[in-house]
């Protein structure tokens, strides 16, 4: 076991050169909100634009519209029904698929688009109702990514590995990440109070970091989205993730100073001011 230390934003967060343009740093599709969860996606959403990728596009329910484009101008849209929707999947660097994607029938077609069009250059991170549903049926798993990234909560991860909590140890889920995803493509970042990060071989981490404040919804959709920014921009290493999983809970830890509860939505706008201190530090 190893923890995560401050010293990963040193090392993974980089000066912008002066020559910079939008298309550097990563093109991101984020797939999820159904009618009742548009707040999920629209968070993810932010952390991935707030984490600096390059640009940013969102497949959502069509409800979610006015709701996205008033909080993030910055933002795409596409109706998630639009038989565009897989061709928008084959031009970006990386893919989030979960958060408020629901259990229906459309979320299950998505996943099987998706599945189809994804290939060995892409990112796919994978998160919440996405998880669910692959943990029903395994032939959901887009295979064909280059990188599979999952974010699970503990019971999701459950659902998924059927490893009841009390037994998920760090060998069972090694284990666990080994047979649903034989490659070493794979990583698992396992949210709890101390979040683990598996990295599909022996090796795992743990974040010394984080508060009880970050006990709300949204936290963990926006993770999502700060880890695509930070791939998009950065790569799809270890130390990306790690980094975007360090980088979220320093942020909730610096509002958690000064505020009982920690909204994701705060833990965004922070973002970019502590990037900017870590890209000027040797």
């Amino acid at each position: 076991m190893t923890e995560i230390t401050e010293d990963i934003l040193k090392k993974v967060i980089k000066k912008r050169a002066s020559d910079s343009y939008k298309g550097k740093y990563g093109r991101v599709l984020l797939i999820g909100g159904s009618e009742n969860y548009g707040g999920a996606i629209i968070m993810s959403t932010e952390g991935a634009v707030n984490a600096g990728a390059g640009l940013v596009a969102t497949a959502t329910h069509p409800l979610n519209m006015s709701a996205l484009h008033a909080r993030l101008p910055e933002a795409m849209f596409i109706d998630w029904r639009d038989s565009k929707l897989a061709d928008l999947i084959k031009k970006v660097d990386v893919v989030v698929c979960g958060p408020g994607l629901g259990m229906s029938d459309l979320a299950r077609q998505i996943l099987v688009i998706l599945r189809r069009c994804t290939s060995e250059n892409q990112t796919v991170i994978l998160d919440a109702s996405a998880l669910d549903l692959i943990g029903e049926d395994k032939t959901l798993l887009p295979a064909n990514a280059g990188h599979l990234i999952l974010t699970p909560h503990q019971m999701e991860w459950q659902r998924l590995s059927e490893i009841r909590i009390p037994f998920q140890t760090d060998s069972a889920n090694i284990d666990a990440l080994n047979q649903l995803i034989p490659d070493s493509n794979a990583m698992l970042v396992l949210k709890s109070n101390h979040t683990h990060v598996y990295d599909g071989t022996d090796q795992f981490f743990v974040n010394p970091i984080g508060n009880p404040g970050m006990a709300t919804g949204g936290m963990g959709d926006t993770l999502a989205g700060i880890i695509a920014g930070f791939v998009a921009q950065f790569g799809p290493s270890v130390d990306t993730v790690l980094a975007a999983v360090y980088i979220h809970s320093l942020a909730g830890d610096l509002i958690n100073k000064d505020n009982y509860v920690v909204r994701p939505t705060k833990i965004s706008k922070v973002l970019p001011k502590l990037m900017k201190k870590y890209s000027e530090l040797d």
